[in-house]
């Protein structure tokens, strides 16, 4: 089997074993979930990112040299909200560092409640979403978006960021053997960028052809199976679930 398939495979079906256990396929879930709700906030909530900080500080840049369509204000917001939601996911997972299941656990509940807030508003409100309830949008999935990045942080598995693809890709090419690298891990970094392509096609599929809310609805859906996941993980001693300073 070519080396890319191999890791490919050995990240959605990895060693229980192994130094990182079930978390490599749990983290591309959480990146489809990124794509999902930066398609919602980027084509509905009016160009600002709620998982993409790095694109935030590009718009707002944007909007201070007077480009249409973007707005400072909401990018803000967002890099706001986004740091105090990183904050709380701080604090979430520095309270369990001792077993990494119930890090993911603590976070996924906490990441869970906001995401279902802002489902929840854009099921009682009109569409299009302006004003005030476009910026309790914003601030709510940040913050949901912020305690996700925290704890994937804290987990440190390698090449599963959840959210930026920049360095993975990077490293993709740069570390490869026709660069004279290491190795490139080009079958897991494939699918990190994979993964936030197909939740990025699934989120704008859904809003072109549906209900506005519907990217945020699986997106809870998602997030409700990996909670369920991660509380049978939380029991776990295998070795796995022991902290680890680095990737």
């Amino acid at each position: 089997m070519p080396l890319v398939l191999r890791e490919a495979r050995d990240t959605l079906v990895p060693d229980m074993r192994g130094p990182h256990g079930p978390l490599p396929p749990v983290l591309l879930v959480l990146t489809v979930l990124t794509g999902l709700v930066d398609a919602f906030s980027y084509l509905l909530l009016g160009h600002v990112f709620v998982a993409n900080m790095t694109g935030n500080v590009v718009f707002m840049g944007f909007a201070l040299a007077g480009a249409a369509g973007f707005s400072t204000l909401a990018s803000i917001v967002a890099l706001v909200s986004f740091g105090a939601g990183a904050l709380a996911g701080g604090v979430t997972v520095h309270r369990a560092r001792a077993h990494r299941g119930r890090q993911l656990r603590h976070a996924l509940l906490v990441e869970t409640v906001f995401v279902t807030a802002a489902m929840t508003v854009t099921l009682v409100s009109g569409r299009p979403y302006t004003g005030g309830v476009r910026f309790t949008l914003i601030v709510l999935l940040a913050l949901g978006l912020g305690v996700q990045n925290a704890a994937v942080r804290a987990l440190a598995v390698p090449d599963l960021t959840t959210t930026v693809l920049t360095r993975t890709l990077t490293g993709a090419v740069a570390d490869s053997r026709f660069a004279k690298g290491p190795g490139s891990r080009a079958g897991r970094r494939l699918l990190s960028a994979a993964a936030l392509l197909a939740g990025a096609f699934l989120g704008a599929l859904l809003l072109l052809n549906g209900h506005p809310s519907l990217p945020l609805v699986l997106a809870v859906a998602l997030l409700a199976a990996l909670s369920t996941a991660a509380t049978l993980l939380a029991r776990s001693d295998a070795p796995w679930t022991r902290p680890r300073d680095g990737g």
